[in-house]
């Protein structure tokens, strides 16, 4: 049996798009968004000992459409630094094989 980082990992291998923690959640039936930033973080060290790399999608506004580039945590900011919008899209997240 699996662990949840293992599902988490092996899910975000499979995949053709990148998917958000609630859509993590809602595939694997898992309890905690939070737990799921937190594991992000872990996932993200453990791939590159196997050649992989975690790729974010970053979050961006949804009212004036700032990216959050610069942000490396995996959660969700609270609100845009431009508009000051609470309207955010999530980070998504794949793994991919790491390019030489």
């Amino acid at each position: 049996m699996l662990t949840r980082r293992q599902r988490i990992a092996k899910l975000l291998e499979e995949i053709d798009q990148p998917l958000t923690a609630i859509d993590i959640r809602e595939i694997l039936e898992l309890e905690s968004i939070s737990n799921i930033y937190e594991d992000l973080t872990h996932i993200a060290k453990s791939v590159q000992n196997e050649g992989k790399q975690l790729l974010m999608r970053p979050a961006s506004c949804g009212d004036c459409g700032f990216v959050f580039r610069s942000r490396t945590k995996p959660d969700t900011p609270s609100r845009c630094p431009e508009c000051k919008s609470e309207w955010i899209r999530m980070p998504a997240y794949t793994i991919v094989e790491k390019e030489n």
